[in-house]
């Protein structure tokens, strides 16, 4: 395991330039010297990990929460990247219901086209493809893309980017519809995005993107939501300075329930559709929680420590009455819990998951070997900790026998509490 790297190490910087607006960019937490979330590696390569710095600031000009150090795109959307979007049943329902929506009051033109940025295994545009639709996924993980194309999806195997949208313009023609799930905040090169956007969108049509919400991190101790992939972590506000830079306006937003609190951003050209008033009433309520404040932002950093202290505190306390505990659910928001609290193979013997890529590796830089969710009751454990915590509902409904045998569940978002 990695040495722990302090918040307050002076031989890092505090500063970093914004991506965005080349402001200065303040840290107000570190979690050190962190893996990749997502290099679920085997015993044989685990001293082949690749390390980093994991620091997220408050850019104190367009007030965009970002890391400050990037991770190469390579090296983390790659032809076996673990993740499928289709994995849970809620996210496919969830996916489905928004592939209706856009096809209901978007795409409904003569010949309409859908793009989607980041489209993992096809889940949404196979609703738009079913449907009768021409669509693309443009999606740079070999594997995930290859699981699209069987079920009939259109992918490209690319980094999407203003390159990109030139090419898919000259063969496909203008998107009515550009969209992305869970992907803009991973990409650090937003002028890039959206110059492509621009590129590709015909006049009226939209940019729907949606992802983890800064003022639900916060609201909630969802530090986790912090690690490689999450470059950015938005607020309505962010995200209409950074539209307006490129010519367009933030028109729309939606709160939504999954992965623990996101928020749908649909951006249309400056002056094309009217602003729905449930922008400005979300920037007034963002300015209202100090949002844009580092202030705020350290108060979040002060939460991250009791959390992982508390969480540490009762494993090494179930640890000497002798009590087994496991984890559930190798995420890759666990990464950040588990080496930034010191917590390995000591403390949580296992991790148990669906994903069949992952089983029989070991979580990234802790070390703790992966088991197949099927031998969780072989046998139950007297505790498991919750990683998957954005999809607490769906797992104690499959997992209901291990609370009814006596198993209880420790979740550590909001706050350490067994349930």
């Amino acid at each position: 395991m990695e040495p722990d790297v302090s918040r307050t190490d002076a031989s890092k910087s505090d500063v970093s330039k914004c991506r965005i607006c080349a402001g200065e960019v303040r840290k107000f937490f570190d979690f050190g010297t962190q893996p990749l979330s997502d290099a679920f590696l085997t015993e044989r390569e685990k001293d082949q990990a690749f390390h980093f710095r994991l620091a997220v600031g408050l850019c104190t000009g367009c007030t965009m929460v970002q890391l400050l150090e990037e991770v190469p795109r390579e090296r983390m959307f790659h032809h076996d990247y673990p993740y499928h979007s289709s994995g849970s049943r809620h996210m496919r329902e969830h996916f489905a219901q928004t592939a209706h929506d856009l096809l209901a009051t978007e795409l409904t033109g003569p010949d309409p086209f859908c793009v989607e940025i980041g489209s993992n295994d096809g889940v949404m545009l196979g609703v738009i493809k079913d449907a009768g639709v021409r669509h693309l996924g443009v999606e740079p993980s070999g594997g995930v893309a290859e699981l699209a194309r069987k079920d009939g999806v259109r992918v490209r195997t690319d980094f999407f980017e203003e390159s990109t949208a030139r090419l898919i313009a000259a063969e496909d023609g203008p998107a009515d519809v550009v969209y992305a799930a869970n992907t803009i905040c991973h990409i650090p090169y937003l002028d890039s995005i959206l110059r492509g956007v621009d590129v590709l969108l015909r006049p009226g049509g939209v940019f729907v993107f949606e992802d983890p919400y800064l003022g639900d991190i916060a609201e909630r101790n969802t530090f986790d939501q912090i690690y490689d992939e999450h470059f950015y972590l938005f607020t309505a506000r962010s995200v209409r300075g950074v539209a307006r830079r490129f010519g367009f306006e933030l028109v729309d937003v939606r709160r939504l329930p999954v992965h623990g609190g996101e928020v749908r951003y649909t951006l249309a050209r400056r002056g094309e559709r009217e602003v729905s008033p449930a922008v400005p009433a979300l920037i007034a309520e963002e300015a209202g929680r100090g949002l844009a404040e580092l202030e705020t932002l350290e108060k979040l950093g002060n939460g991250i420590d009791r959390i992982c202290a508390d969480l540490v505190a009762l494993l090494e306390d179930l640890r000497r009455q002798g009590r087994s505990v496991a984890g559930y659910g190798a995420t890759a928001k666990s990464a950040t819990v588990t080496n930034y609290a010191g917590i390995g193979p000591e403390l949580l013997p296992c991790v148990y998951d669906t994903t069949p890529a992952k089983i029989g590796r070991l979580m990234p830089g802790s070390g703790i070997p992966i088991r197949a969710a099927g031998e969780f009751s072989r046998p139950y454990p007297d505790y498991a900790v919750l990683f998957a915590w954005n999809h607490t509902d769906e797992i104690l409904a499959r997992e209901a026998e291990f609370a009814a045998r006596g198993g209880k569940w420790i979740v550590y978002v909001p706050e350490v509490r067994v349930l």
